[in-house]
């Protein structure tokens, strides 16, 4: 029997409706598979972080999906970023590059257009959940929370780095995430600073508050708060204690603090988390398989959203190379990706000691490290240095 590309004949669930997912079901859908894709939230989430691509390899997966000049199109045309002192005086600039990659879009914007792109070819169920999986011989009989039970050939959790999907059939969340000390947040105040395109940072031993500007909006800035600390018990839910604790944390810190905290106690958008990776044995088990933060996360710094993006790119590609047998495909992306992966965590775990280091010394070493780094002489060094983890893979050409 003659192996087919065409993957017309699988049936494919998958979980979360971020980046990753809409990744996946994009290139799956330009080859012929029939996808689903449940998220829980009632409609596609708008806003969120912006997320950034760099180097050959973002740049050749972005366009073989199609989406390239879409992403060029809606991307924040973000600038340099100041370090500064308490009065507002920079210390430091640090380069687009740095921050903002080869070209950066905000989350929601490229959720968007991947969901635009497959509409019409994928089914998206809104308002719903998994809540048992059971791999069986012939598929996995799935159970929502909301809708009738079905069966599907195979199921992805590109649920997140709190994935439902990872702890049906991993485990719980607890043997899998790896606190890294620090906390972050994120949230949107009064452009007071009258900030176009451009951030501040500003950090005292074990904090940072930050405010940028990325889509030149006079009117609406982005602020974000990072911090040093032991592992609290909150409940995620609960974003009147969330605000408790950011206020505590934050008191009395100078530069435009109070001003944040301020904006702080009015937001509706707050996002906050713990800075923490993901860590699992395997990425696959039976006909289950993880992709982006729900098998290889990082809440910041470890360029997760074109993690997510390779993975989407290798997982359906060896899916076409095997004709659909998920045996053969699933170890193969697992073998392809892993080390991958691990190679952006090791990144990420920079992003809290980066952001709020834990001593003046620490702060000062800082700046002057990344004032060499930016520096001409050294420009092209750095640049290859921010593209290294995101470049560290060999893709194989797989069938369109």
């Amino acid at each position: 029997m003659t192996k087919t590309h065409h993957l017309g004949h699988l049936s494919v669930l998958i979980s979360g409706a971020s980046v990753a997912g809409p990744a996946l079901a994009l290139n799956l859908a330009r080859r012929g598979a029939r996808v689903t894709v449940v998220e829980k939230a009632p409609a596609l989430r708008a806003g969120g972080f912006a997320v950034d691509f760099r180097g050959h390899v973002h740049r050749r997966v972005l366009t073989a999906m199609g989406i390239w000049d879409e992403v060029h199109a809606r991307q924040t045309y973000m600038g340099a970023q100041s370090v500064v002192a308490a009065d507002g005086t920079p210390r430091v600039e640090l380069p687009a590059e740095m921050m903002s990659g080869d070209v950066e879009i905000f989350r929601g914007d490229l959720a968007q257009l991947m969901y635009e792109r497959t509409k019409d070819s994928v089914e998206y169920v809104f308002g719903d959940s998994v809540t048992t999986l059971t791999d069986t011989a012939g598929g996995v009989e799935v159970a929502f929370e909301r809708g009738a039970p079905r069966r599907f050939d195979l199921v992805v959790g590109a649920d997140g780095l709190h994935s439902n999907t990872r702890r049906l059939v991993f485990g719980e969340e607890s043997r899998h995430l790896r606190f890294l000390g620090h906390y972050v947040a994120g949230f949107t105040v009064p452009n007071h600073l009258g900030l176009d395109r451009t951030g501040r940072l500003y950090s005292d031993p074990g904090r940072c508050v930050g405010l940028s500007n990325y889509d030149g909006d006079p009117e609406r800035a982005g602020a974000l708060l990072v911090f040093r600390s032991e592992r609290l018990a909150y409940d995620r839910r609960d974003v009147a204690a969330q605000k408790r604790i950011l206020t505590e944390r934050f008191a009395g810190m100078g530069w435009e603090t109070p001003a944040v905290l301020a904006g702080l106690a009015e937001t509706d958008d707050l996002y906050f988390d713990a800075i923490a990776q993901i860590h699992v044995e395997r990425l696959t088990r039976g006909r289950v398989a993880l992709l982006g933060d729900a098998g290889y996360g990082a809440t910041m710094g470890g360029m997760g959203t074109g993690v997510a993006i390779v993975g989407a790119y290798v997982l359906a590609g060896e899916l076409a190379l095997a004709g659909g047998d998920h045996r053969v495909a699933l170890a193969a992306y697992e073998h392809r990706i892993r080390d991958f992966a691990k190679g952006c965590q090791k990144v990420s775990g920079n992003a809290g000691p980066f952001f709020a280091p834990p001593t003046e010394r620490r702060i000062r070493s800082r700046d002057r490290m990344y004032r060499l780094l930016a520096s001409r002489p050294l420009a092209g060094f750095f640049k290859r240095l921010t593209e290294k983890a995101a470049t560290a893979i060999e893709l194989p050409e797989y069938p369109a």
